[in-house]
């Protein structure tokens, strides 16, 4: 019998080394760069920096510009979280001050990474660009529109993928539409006229707090595609889905779009049908139950067939 203080002794030894384990897998995967990123991060990680000048020989403190402030912490934890800075950014950074000419660098775009990357082939780069150039975004704003401008290369992360929380993803992919459309400074980087008010041009739609908590901006905006998990071909607002039982039907565009990833299920244990949307909220007309429909029919065929014999039963009384 193992005294329980040693039991205890052991139990703490096994925690530690695993803990150890795991702390060491960790600083393995998001450190591969640190020393590098961090002379970047000394700077562009906080809202200011300092820096010696010769000139006037004395310590000078500065604010750094808030769109080159960049959160480490999201860096580590986005899809490029072992990546170099100068993976993207030109060596010539590394000298401070910064050469003006790097202004004028050509930044490096998705496909110049991802373009024939066989290791993530089921990710479908090139049909995502191709749907992309189709899009509302490219064909009105061209070259002005970029990946970049949805996806902050230094913090996005695929979410609809990993994220089993449909709350999470319908917040996180309605925050990358808001970043523009409901950010004026953002907006115009690429249009003149004044950022739309976005409550306004949904007016027709009921219950705006309720949809946009429940589904997300490209449930409605953008093409439906079989074979892609997102679709980028986002569409003019004249083709924007306004009829409700689009989603409110047994046949909803939602297991097509944001529940694609669970719609292997074919139905729940309770007999729902779209067990898939039924696991994570309730969508009128899109979840029905089996059991009740089956009730529900022979209770209208018993009362058809009792008005049937009622009717019968007086004209033969007549």
């Amino acid at each position: 019998m193992i005294h329980p203080k040693i039991r205890v002794m052991l139990i703490f030894s096994v925690l530690l080394i695993a803990f150890a384990g795991y702390a060491q897998e960790e600083e393995e995967r998001v450190y591969d760069y640190a020393g590098e990123n961090h002379q970047c991060f000394k700077c562009h990680g906080h809202k200011t920096f300092h820096y010696y000048n010769e000139n006037l020989d004395q310590e000078i403190r500065e604010r750094m510009n808030p769109y080159y402030v960049i959160d480490s912490a999201e860096f580590y934890t986005s899809n490029h979280w072992n990546f170099s800075c100068f993976d993207c950014h030109s060596y010539d950074y590394s000298n401070f001050p910064h050469p003006n000419e790097l202004r004028m660098e050509q930044k490096p775009q998705c496909l110049d990474c991802h373009g024939g990357d066989d290791t993530y082939a089921d990710r479908n780069w090139e049909e995502i660009n191709e749907e992309f150039l189709k899009s509302v975004h490219s064909t009105k704003h061209s070259s002005d529109f970029t990946c970049n401008m949805c996806h902050n290369p230094h913090s996005y992360k695929i979410n609809a993928r990993t994220n089993e929380n449909i709350k999470q993803t319908i917040q996180y992919d309605n925050g990358i539409c808001l970043s523009c459309h409901a950010d004026i400074n953002k907006y115009q980087l690429i249009v003149d006229f004044v950022n739309p008010n976005v409550l306004k041009t949904h007016e027709w739609l009921p219950n705006q707090a309720l949809h946009w908590q429940n589904v997300r901006c490209i449930e409605c905006h953008a093409e439906i595609k079989e074979d892609m998990l997102i679709s980028h071909n986002i569409q003019p607002k004249e083709k924007a889905v306004r009829r409700c039982v689009e989603c409110h039907s047994q046949n909803s565009i939602l297991l097509a779009s944001l529940y694609k990833h669970q719609v292997k299920e074919s139905r729940s244990k309770f007999g729902f049908f779209n067990a898939a949307i039924m696991n994570n909220s309730y969508i009128i007309g899109a979840n029905r139950n089996y059991y009740l429909n089956l009730i529900s029919l022979i209770f209208f065929g018993l009362v058809v067939v009792g008005i049937g014999i009622h009717g019968t039963i007086r004209l033969i009384k007549k």
